[in-house]
């Protein structure tokens, strides 16, 4: 079983040798390079550094490229750099037709572009996608929105065989979109309404005897849809009620993590009541509606949970500032779903829910960050710095301890090459640590800025974006 999972690994890297969309090749996190250094910063085996604007999406590359895209002020911006020197060989301007929701430490500028090294594809919550040639040609462009997410945009487009996709994850009227990548026609569109905000980027997945399909991790379940058409193929309940992660994919089984509320904890979930019970109990003017100021009376602790300070925005899914049936049941939904770490069999139609998960971990699982399944182990790292080791195919850990010298918050996902893995926390610390499941620490390197971006990797180079700087690391000597 190892020797077939570390197999299945190099070949899924190898088939992609630019990291050419958000976490590299199919999503998976790994790079098949090696010479790759333990240690570096700002003053270490750095190859290049290049001031940058601000944006959360992650380094995207191709043979001779890194694409990025920005803010700058008002303007929305896509930056090609050479990938040998860090040059800016071109910035484009795209224009802000609106300006969406955000929350938190979202920005408009969090989805990372996808190429496919002649052209550059972009997405913008406040513009819609747009490409362009390797050069900086303007190619087509396709506006989109207004979107209706609670904390703004995350997912980023994938390419898969000509098709530019993109899930559309939001509070009302969700869709899967299809997008030809040398057009710019929509291909399909895909309602999906039973689908709240999400912010997970899709994978690819070849079942044996039917055609390609996408994995999209959505609220409460996880879906597979079809590649050619958009069609829903079939799908596993017993996701969280929000997902962020990317699926980790080898062979036929997906790992996801999700997070929710800390109430989504199992055992610690709020109990709800029914609409026609919260009308009587809360409804106070008798309008058919519950609005912020209504919400008193009930059990205390679905009180807490629906008060203006905590949750109630965020049940409100059409920002009108009530609360109707649809919106209710939602938030009973979200309630009763359970946050954890699942192992799913892939594949199937319909609903497949019986027999397909494998295992499941129910302690504290991270908000924002992926697993990184690399060296037949599955690695996870928590929100405060604590990093567990699995074994994916029983679920048991393998080893939990904190990144000392860097416990923080971690937006980035673990990256994995060479034998190492690579973890970067928010304030900019970069822990190096063994690909083995009893892992130890190689180095902790302090970056002195933020960061969110999620590191590239190839051929011996780590790109890593904060928020002024991309840095391409490498050992000396080392050319690409």
């Amino acid at each position: 079983m190892k020797l077939l999972l570390i197999a299945l690994a190099a070949a899924t890297a190898a088939s992609d040798p630019d990291w050419s969309r958000f976490r590299g090749p199919n999503g998976t996190g790994v790079a098949n390079t090696s010479g790759l250094p333990a240690e570096f910063g700002p003053a270490k085996n750095v190859v290049w550094r290049a001031p940058i604007p601000p944006g959360h999406s992650s380094p995207v590359l191709s043979s001779a490229q890194i694409f990025l895209t920005a803010m700058d002020g008002e303007k929305l911006i896509v930056l090609a750099l050479d990938r040998a020197t860090g040059k800016e060989l071109w910035r484009r301007d795209v224009p802000r037709t609106g300006k969406g929701r955000l929350d938190g430490p979202n920005g408009p500028a969090s989805p990372s572009p996808v190429t496919d090294g002649e052209h550059v594809y972009a997405f913008f919550q406040d513009f819609g996608l747009i490409a362009f040639t390797k050069a900086g040609r303007e190619q087509w462009r396709l506006p989109l929105g207004p979107f209706n997410q609670y904390y703004g945009f995350g997912a980023s487009p994938i390419l898969v065989d000509g098709i530019i996709i993109l899930p559309v994850d939001q509070d009302t009227n969700s869709y899967l979109l299809g997008v030809d990548a040398n057009t710019g026609k929509i291909r399909y569109r895909t309602d999906r309404p039973g689908v709240i905000s999400g912010y997970s980027t899709p994978t690819v997945y070849q079942p044996k005897n039917a055609p390609k399909q996408i994995v999209i991790p959505e609220s409460f379940q996880l879906s597979g849809y079809d590649v050619g058409n958009g069609r829903l193929v079939w799908w596993v309940r017993g996701l969280a009620c929000e997902m962020k992660a990317v699926v980790s994919i080898q062979g036929d089984t997906a790992w996801i993590n999700g997070w929710g509320f800390s109430q989504n904890q199992p055992g610690q979930q709020v109990e709800t009541i029914s609409w026609a019970e919260a009308l009587k109990t809360y409804d106070k003017n008798r309008d058919g509606a519950i609005a912020p100021d209504e919400v008193v009376g009930g059990p205390p602790a679905l009180d807490k949970m629906l008060s203006p300070k905590y949750g109630f925005t965020a049940f409100d899914g059409d920002r009108n500032g009530t609360l109707d049936e649809r919106e209710w049941n939602v938030m009973r939904a979200m309630l009763a779903s359970e946050n954890g770490l699942l192992a799913i069999g892939l594949g199937g139609n319909g609903d497949v829910t019986d027999g397909a998960i494998k295992w499941k971990y129910t302690r504290p699982v991270p908000q924002v960050p992926s697993t990184l399944l690399y060296n037949d182990v599955l690695f996870m790292v928590n929100d405060s710095g604590i990093l567990l080791s699995f074994d994916p195919a029983t679920g048991r850990v393998r080893k939990q301890g904190r990144l000392k010298g860097a416990i923080d918050k971690y937006f980035a996902s673990p990256v994995g090459a060479d034998g190492k893995v690579f973890l970067v926390s928010q304030d900019g610390t970069a822990s190096v640590v063994e690909a083995k499941a009893e892992w130890e620490i190689l180095s902790v390197n302090p970056l002195d800025d933020e960061v969110f971006a999620t590191p590239a990797i190839a051929d011996g180079r780590i790109y890593i974006r904060t928020k002024s700087t991309l840095y391409a690391f490498g050992n000396p000597g080392r050319t690409i």
